[in-house]
Order: structure tokens, then C-alpha cells, then sequence
């Protein structure tokens, strides 16, 4: 009888032992392997998005963003839409991504111009509203205008096309043509110029106000600046500017340093002057 109660016993025991073994979660292994697949899902989707084109603060302002497109390869690449459509004349084309080579536009010069037909359309620069802008190369031997094409969408200003043309001819000189015998003939130039010339520059005497005054011929050779012989820039944010405009104004923007010349022409009977020349260089 002890024998048999002992051996009881020693089942119950072991019994009891076996109970307090860990309940396994059958589903817990998956939930876990789960867990970590959506973990890692959401790190690559975070990488992901990562690398999306994003707005800069220099998107703001159309200037501040083409310094740095023109200046940063790898922000180039970014902000421009491959295959790029690219018109030479009539003949589209399209420019793929192994093949664009990095353009400097005109960060590689110490300035650059911009061009307007109308005084009031120089307020346009510095708009933070802006949504299309054009940049401009005009070849003034070879009277041929690229122009390179940019748009903000999504706060990111991308450019999307590029353009090559001629310049349209029309009823008179054009100013293309009147510019680039002016700037390189020096006998032309002194024909062309009114007389006397109104004369802007900054008062000698109080570094912030405006002298206006006038220049006779000789005096526009004293003070007379170099002015861009081969090609000109352009940055059109909206104002008008047509070939065959009668008004033109040239202004001529240092890069870092201060520099600051406006050039004022028109167009009467035919025959191109210009009539007014601002120097408000610091």
C-alpha cells in the first residue's frame, strides 16, 4: 500500500512540474516577424522620400534658385525633367540624363543683364509669386536666343524645356543688330547717343542720395563702362520683351560685387539712341 500511495504521488509531482511549463504564443513568432516587416517597410519608405526632390528656401525667390542651379551639379540633376525636350530651330529633340552636361549659365562671368521694354516691368524682379521664368542666352553675332524654360510646381522650380531660335526681323533696325555695332564701334556709338545724355549715379558727396544730372558726348566717354560685346543674358520673370520693341532697357548686375549700370534706348524714325545711362555701383 505505501508503495502504491509513493507512486502517486510521484505522478502528481511530476504532473504538477508539467504545468509550469511557459504557455506558448502560437501566433507570437508571427506577430513579431509582423512587427519587423512593417518596421522595415516604414524605413525604407522614410528612405524613400527621403530622396524626392524637395523645396528649398532658395525656391522662394526665382534668383536665389538659378544661382544655385547653375552652381550645384547635383541639385541640376535634380531640378530638371529628363528627357529633357530640347527645340534646335524646328527640330525637337530630347536631351536624356547620361548625356546633360552641367551648364553654369552665367554664374562663371562677374555679372549678368537683364533686358525689359518698359521701366515699370523692372518691379517684377524680386516677385515671390512667380510660377514660370524664363532665362535667356542671346547670341549677338549670331543673332540666335536659347532660352531655357523653368516652372514651379510643388514649391520646386524645375526646368522643362530648352529652345533655340533666331531672332525675328521686322520693320526697322533691330536692336540686336543696332547693340552690337554700338558696343564695338566706337564712331557709331558717339552718332547714337543723345545729347546731352541724362546722367544717374550716386551723389559723391552723400553715398545715399541720387544725383540727376546730365552728359554731353565727351563726358559719356569719361564715364563710359564696358559693356557686353559677345552675348547677353536675360531673365524673363513676365515683363514684356519683344524683337521689335522701340524701347529697350540693358541692366547690367555685378555678381558679388556691387556693380550696378542701367542702359536706356529707344527707337525714333527708325533710327536706335540711347537717351539715359544710370551708375548706381556701391
Amino acid at each position: 500500500m505505501k508503495r502504491l500511495l509513493t507512486g502517486f504521488f510521484i505522478l502528481v509531482f511530476l504532473f504538477s512540474c508539467g504545468n509550469r511549463k511557459t504557455k506558448m504564443d502560437p501566433f507570437a513568432t508571427i506577430t513579431e516577424m509582423v512587427d519587423s516587416a512593417g518596421h522595415e517597410a516604414d524605413t525604407l519608405q522614410q528612405a524613400e522620400v527621403k530622396e524626392e526632390p524637395e523645396p528649398l528656401e532658395a525656391d522662394e525667390l526665382f534668383d536665389d534658385f538659378i544661382f544655385n542651379y547653375a552652381s550645384d551639379e547635383a541639385l541640376q540633376r535634380a531640378r530638371t525633367e529628363f528627357p529633357l525636350p530640347y527645340y534646335n530651330r524646328d527640330t525637337p529633340s530630347k536631351i536624356e540624363e547620361r548625356f546633360w552636361k552641367h551648364d553654369y549659365l552665367f554664374t562663371k562671368q562677374n555679372y549678368y543683364t537683364l533686358l525689359f521694354d518698359r521701366e515699370s516691368d523692372m518691379d517684377m524682379v524680386g516677385d515671390t509669386a512667380l510660377k514660370s521664368v524664363q532665362v535667356e542666352w542671346i547670341y549677338l553675332k549670331t543673332r540666335m536666343v536659347k532660352k531655357y524654360y523653368f516652372e514651379r510646381k510643388q514649391g520646386m522650380w524645375m526646368l522643362e524645356a530648352i529652345n533655340l531660335r533666331h531672332i525675328e526681323d521686322g520693320e526697322g533696325e533691330n536692336f540686336v543688330d543696332f547693340y552690337t555695332r554700338f558696343v564695338t564701334d566706337s564712331l557709331y556709338q558717339s552718332e547714337h547717343i543723345a545729347n546731352p545724355l541724362q546722367f544717374v549715379t550716386i551723389d559723391p558727396d552723400d553715398e545715399f542720395a541720387i544725383l540727376e544730372t546730365t552728359l554731353d558726348v565727351n563726358q559719356w566717354y569719361a564715364f563710359r563702362p564696358s559693356l557686353p560685346a559677345d552675348k547677353l543674358s536675360n531673365i524673363n520673370y513676365g515683363q514684356k520683351n519683344e524683337d521689335n520693341s522701340n524701347t529697350k532697357i540693358l541692366k547690367v548686375n555685378g555678381i558679388g560685387n556691387g556693380y550696378s549700370n542701367v542702359f536706356y534706348f529707344r527707337r525714333r524714325g527708325g533710327e536706335w539712341k540711347m537717351y539715359k545711362y544710370e551708375d548706381t555701383s556701391i
